[in-house]
Parts: structure tokens; sequence; C-alpha cells
């Protein structure tokens, strides 16, 4: 097997309805929430913001390196990414993700290379070709040992219980 490299991201539900986010490649770590659709805060990032973003700053940055490599001037690309999730007998899926590349380019002449190269950075982008990949799911729970809370009832027919 070829040369290998290792990403890590730790996230976890703050509180209320949001959660952190962390990637060891960057010092600030972002807030996410659901969607609103889904009782999430309005004005955060969902994961499936992330996902789309991800996937558009890849083939962003893969078009970049391939540009560069085949000496293609350019001088503005634009990616938009639009996810259509639909609900489906198992819950809830992206049933379609669209990419909307926009490049810009100095010479008329050299539009069939740019198209060349643009689907070339679509079939070499890391997140999308991921997107097709099988994943390992690798469970950890833990019990804490320290005293939780208990469960009393408040009046004799056991009929209202709070834990305290």
């Amino acid at each position: 097997m070829g040369e290998t490299h290792r990403y890590h991201v730790v996230a976890w539900w703050a509180s209320g309805r949001t959660g952190i986010a962390k990637s060891d490649s960057a010092p600030n770590a972002i807030q996410f929430t659901a969607p609103p659709e889904f009782q999430g805060l309005e004005g955060r990032w969902t994961p499936e913001d992330l996902l789309l973003c991800a996937l558009a700053s890849c083939f962003t940055s893969t078009f970049h390196a391939i540009a560069g490599y085949a000496r293609f001037e350019y001088t503005d690309l634009e990616a938009e990414v639009e996810g259509v999730v639909s609900k489906v007998d198992s819950g809830y899926s992206f049933s379609e993700i669209i990419l909307r590349p926009s490049l810009t380019i100095p010479r008329k002449k050299e539009r069939e290379r740019a198209v060349e190269l643009l689907q070339k950075a679509k079939a070499l982008c890391l997140v999308s070709r991921a997107l097709a990949t099988a994943q390992k799911f690798e469970t950890k729970v833990e019990v804490s040992d320290g005293f939780i809370g208990r469960l009393i009832a408040d009046d004799k027919t056991n009929s209202d219980r709070t834990l305290r």
C-alpha cells in the first residue's frame, strides 16, 4: 500500500440543541446543530451543511492542484453544492447531491481544456470518492462511576416520578 494520511475529528453534544466539533488540523472548534426542520437552531452549521462544504472545498482544492500541475490559468472558481434530503422507508437520506462548479478563464480557446480539468477534479476529489466508501462503525459505551441521580416517587401511587 502506498502513502497514507490520517485525519481526526471529535464531535460532542455540548448542551441543549448544539454540539461542538474539533479537528486536529484546525485551531478553532465549530458549533453545529441539527437542521431547523429537525428542531435545530437557526444560524448554525448543520451536519448536512458540513458534508456539502466538505465536498465543495475538496473539489475547489483538487481543481486548484490539478490546474497548477497542468499549468492551467484561471481567474476564479466557485463550487456551489446543493443537497436534497428525502424521507425514505428507513428514515431520511440524501437523495441527490448536485455539484455546480463555475470557472472563469482568461481565454476562450481554453474552454475545452477547462471542462476536462473540471471533470478530472470531480473524479479525483477525495470527499466525492469517500461518499461511496463503506464506513467502519466502532462503538464505545462507558458507564460513569459517579452518582447521576435517583428516581423518586413523589406520591404513594408512583404515578409522578422525578429524577433528583
